[in-house]
């Protein structure tokens, strides 16, 4: 005889999930505060995407295009793609997870990279798999540690390239090695949401990977480079059998007329992407030097953020560093839930929060402990 349970209950394993939790943007007291801790573009976004999106606004009564053309013939436009290989998603987050529902359930396993996207555990978990964490090489994804982590119950390997929150990337050529070792119903998932930003001669987001094999996938935003992280705009490259099978528990209009028209808009505008790209590029380098000059350790980026590690002195760490700058109106990111106790993530702002946060953790360091 079964008994009743008292109130609904999740199956096992979701409430062992630990929730996503958003870089901060408030700071209580203070008036003039800079969210730097979700990695968001200083500029916005192109004064084009936003003309898109305010058209959008008058014809509110009809569902949007639910296979996105417009948003997918643009991306496919500007990087030489065919459309019907791309699919687009409510941020690259919605693909990711349909990426575990498709091809996870009870008894697989993915891996994952100890400082890899905190997304990719929770999806994992939310499908009823298994994540196996392997670690990584100087802060960055190691692929030999990820190969000999594969067993016959590995469905999916996800690689963020570049790496959150380290900023670090890994040779297309190894990406190659790693496509080349693992089995061929693996799917190998190349988050590239930071691939705008990157300036590496032997990088590659993983458009000619897809290309050439049948079991990987690449996603990309329009959250970070683009600046419209409001709107939730993702996609992705993928083989023709995954795009079809994803397609088939996808939700009908899951990207709404705005998100489509302004991501479009905002893809067509590459003049205005490299100016967001050129900026970043100049204040990475700028934020790297200031910040080691004060003896600081930043891990090199090649992405629009810095992973600052802090001495392990009394008074120097990252939480005392984290605590004078949110004083002050600047709002980093604790990574502690990535595997860094002492280090802080700092978004490249405007240049006025650039300054300031460099401002005041030379005074912060110059203080007696």
């Amino acid at each position: 005889m079964s008994v009743e349970m008292s109130k609904p209950v999740p199956r096992p394993g979701i409430l062992d999930i630990a929730s996503y939790v958003p870089g901060k943007e408030h700071v209580p007291g203070v008036a003039r505060v800079y969210k730097l801790s979700s990695n968001e573009t200083p500029l916005g976004a192109s004064p084009k995407a936003i003309e898109a999106f305010k058209a959008a606004g008058g014809d509110l009564g009809r569902y949007p295009d639910g296979q996105a053309v417009e948003l997918r013939e643009a991306i496919a436009a500007v990087h030489g793609l065919n459309p019907a290989n791309i699919l687009c998603g409510n941020g690259s987050d919605e693909l990711l997870g349909l990426l575990c529902h498709v091809y996870l359930g009870a008894g697989d396993e993915a891996i994952i990279t100890e400082h890899g996207f905190l997304v990719y555990k929770i999806q994992i978990m939310g499908a009823g798999a298994t994540p196996v964490v392997v670690r990584e090489k100087d802060y960055t994804v190691d692929v030999d540690a990820i190969l000999a982590a594969v067993t016959e119950k590995t469905k999916i390997v996800f690689i963020a390239n570049p790496g959150n929150p380290t900023g670090t990337y890994v040779p297309v050529s190894e990406i190659r090695r790693l496509q080349a070792g693992l089995p061929k119903h693996v799917v190998l998932v190349l988050d590239a949401a930071y691939a705008e930003y990157v300036r590496r001669n032997d990088y590659e987001a993983g458009i000619e990977v897809v290309s050439s094999n049948a079991n990987v996938v690449m996603t990309r935003t329009f959250s970070k480079a683009y600046g419209l992280a409001a709107l939730r705009v993702g996609w992705m490259y993928a083989p023709a059998e995954i795009v079809g099978a994803l397609n088939r528990v996808r939700a009908p209009f899951n990207l709404n007329a705005a998100a489509i028209a302004a991501g479009a808009a905002a893809i067509r505008d590459q003049a205005f992407v490299q100016q967001a790209v050129s900026f970043n590029q100049m204040w990475l380098e700028t934020l790297t030097q200031a910040l080691e000059a004060i003896g600081l350790t930043v891990t090199p980026s090649v992405a629009n953020f810095v992973l600052i590690h802090f001495p392990d002195i009394d008074g120097k760490r990252a939480a005392d560093a984290d605590e004078l700058l949110t004083s002050r109106g600047y709002i980093l990111r604790a990574v502690r839930s990535y595997g860094f106790a002492n280090a802080l993530r700092m978004s490249v702002g405007p240049e006025e929060a650039n300054r300031g946060v460099i401002a005041a953790l030379t005074e912060f360091m110059g203080r007696n402990a």
